[in-house]
């Protein structure tokens, strides 16, 4: 699973609602170096409804923690996505731990910070986004695990 995530030539799996509308659509990671201060950048595409592009652009992640089949720790160093000024990024951090003896368990935690206010309104939006956006990346994880191994 690590190294299905790692690097991703092409996301296309089934998009979460929000994706139709204005949420950002990955469109493929590339890792330049698998080593601790290697960078990966992250491309994305305006959703079905945006206009003049909102929502397109990157985010460029440096590694901080590198344990092959256990953590993936990244730093944000960079993101320039279209119409984003009020999210900023952070961290982007996958955990992988075995379940069993042909399983594992892939956790991603994303660390954000806003200027949105309020907070009890904008928080619960932010994070249904960023759900999407983990649900989107997952479905597309499994999608290729499927055609490369079957399962």
């Amino acid at each position: 699973m690590y190294d299905a995530i790692k690097s991703v030539d092409t996301l296309d799996a089934a998009k979460p609602y929000l994706m139709y509308f204005d949420l950002p659509i990955p469109t493929k990671c590339v890792l330049e170096k698998e080593t601790v201060g290697g960078l990966r950048t992250c491309y994305f595409h305006a959703g079905k409804s945006s206009t003049h592009d909102f929502g397109s652009g990157t985010i460029v992640e440096r590694i901080t923690a590198l344990e092959r089949g256990k953590v993936l720790k990244m730093d944000v160093v960079d993101y320039q996505l279209v119409g984003r000024n009020w999210l900023g990024f952070k961290e982007a951090i996958y955990y992988f731990d075995a379940v069993g003896r042909n399983r594992c368990k892939m956790t991603r935690v994303t660390t954000y910070t806003s200027v949105l206010t309020p907070r009890f309104y904008w928080e619960p939006l932010e994070k249904l986004g960023i759900s999407q956006e983990h649900d989107y990346v997952f479905a597309n994880l499994v999608k290729d695990l499927r055609q490369k191994h079957g399962r």
